[in-house]
């Protein structure tokens, strides 16, 4: 039997499913991340792959006929000649590039997607402007990276990670203004989500036991993985992660982008995944309460009855959507003795900014927003979800499946919707 395997590497740790041709899920697998002085993130990324490759069943490495792996959004590396990463890798909350915007600004297009201080782009060009840039060779996002560890290509991308690096998403190319610079050589070769590249390595198989056919497919970022897995497919229809951070995804028959609010759209065949990420979400909450607390403190709030306090849950300053602003504060005062009202405050809050976000898409000219599915931990919170559908004013469900290595799975097996037709067919040939 083949199987077919989605890796997600997220903001908080790593999973693995596998699926068998009738998209069951036959084995998955975890790897949390825990932040250590002692480990770069490129140490932490690779063990967490090997990882989760040794943890799914020898029966079902042997069969895997293809894997995709998917990365947080603008999470990027820098990489020598032998894909060596010449530099801690810059995450995909980052702000260093406020540093250098002015500089994209010059360049890309008014309210372009990579005129923010976290795009793939501005990361590049902070990078540009340091001395280990002369030493570089290639510059990858992290799904690229991690498939590289298993197929042995180097300069592979998808569309859906290089959107932020200034790839035209509609005519499925770079632009002029971004193949004339000099570090355009850097810049990797861009195919749709899910083209096969390459098997994976000889060492890789034998490491691992895996069928040596197995061939490794590009990826895709979390958050779109976490919409395909959702069971999403009608225009108006959202996805929200509830993560780490909070990201949007309206599948929308009209393209959306306006940098000064955050908002980009990715393609979906003949459709666009419209939205934005903010980096509130439930890192926040985390830095206040434990899981166990999160638990019980929302068994005893009244979803129905609204909070007084209006927060902007933030742990440092700087937000990406739906407001675009390095510099933006943390609004967390005043803030009352009591735990239960204090959690309530920041999960309205938090919805609020749902909200927002969902309102500014639609004044843009997005398809009007009719169901909300919910993916990430935080849509296990039954409590929020009647928050959240107070505010929002249509139905908050959970996701058919919330898991984005299961979307990333599917992306393996090619098994998408059907307003992905340009996903679904044949790639060109793969270099």
């Amino acid at each position: 039997m083949n199987f077919y395997l989605g890796i997600d590497f997220g903001t908080s740790g790593a999973r693995a499913i596998a699926i068998d041709p009738d998209l069951t899920i036959r084995a998955q697998a975890t790897y949390p991340f825990s932040s250590s002085a002692f480990q770069s993130w490129v140490t932490i990324w690779q063990t967490a792959l090997y990882s989760l490759l040794e943890q799914i069943p020898v029966t079902i490495r042997q069969e895997l006929t293809a894997i995709a792996i998917n990365g947080t959004s603008a999470t990027v590396l820098f990489c020598d000649d032998k894909g060596n990463p010449l530099d801690e890798p810059i995450l995909y909350h980052d702000g260093r590039g406020v540093e250098v915007l002015e500089k994209v600004k010059a360049i890309a297009p008014p309210n372009h997607s990579v005129l923010s201080a976290t795009s793939s782009l501005a990361k590049l060009f902070w990078w540009y402007e340091r001395p280990i840039y002369t030493q570089g060779s290639y510059f990858l996002h992290q799904a690229d990276w991690l498939a590289f560890l298993l197929h042995g290509k180097l300069g592979i991308s998808d569309y859906h990670n290089a959107l932020k690096l200034g790839y035209d998403v509609e005519s499925l190319c770079y632009p002029d203004w971004l193949t004339q610079l000099s570090l355009f050589p850097l810049l990797p070769q861009v195919f749709p989500p899910g083209t096969p590249i390459n098997p994976i390595t000889l060492e890789i198989s034998q490491r691992f036991n895996l069928n040596k056919d197995c061939v490794v497919c590009t990826g895709t970022t979390d958050s779109i993985a976490a919409f395909l897995a959702s069971g999403a497919n009608q225009p108006g229809e959202a996805v929200t992660s509830l993560g780490s951070t909070l990201v949007l995804k309206l599948l929308s028959q009209t393209r959306i982008e306006n940098s000064n609010y955050g908002i980009y759209s990715h393609r979906l065949g003949n459709l666009w995944l419209t939205g934005g990420a903010s980096n509130t979400g439930g890192a926040v909450l985390r830095h206040f309460f434990t899981d166990q607390e999160l638990e019980d403190l929302s068994q005893k709030i009244d979803a129905t009855k609204p909070s007084p306090f209006n927060y902007y849950p933030l742990l440092k300053k700087g937000e990406r959507f739906p407001i675009n602003d390095p510099n933006l504060p943390p609004n967390l005062e005043p803030r009352p003795d009591d735990p239960v009202e204090f959690l309530q405050g920041l999960l309205e809050s938090i919805a609020r900014l749902e909200a927002l976000g969902y309102r500014r898409l639609q004044e843009l000219g997005a398809t009007p927003l009719i169901k909300v599915y919910t993916a990430g931990g935080g849509a296990k919170n039954e409590t929020w979800r009647v928050i959240r559908e107070r505010l929002l004013g249509v139905p908050v469900v959970s996701s058919v499946n919330t898991a984005a290595a299961y979307g990333t799975a599917l992306l393996a097996k090619k098994q998408l919707y059907q307003f992905a037709p340009t996903i679904a067919t044949d790639p060109p040939n793969p270099p």
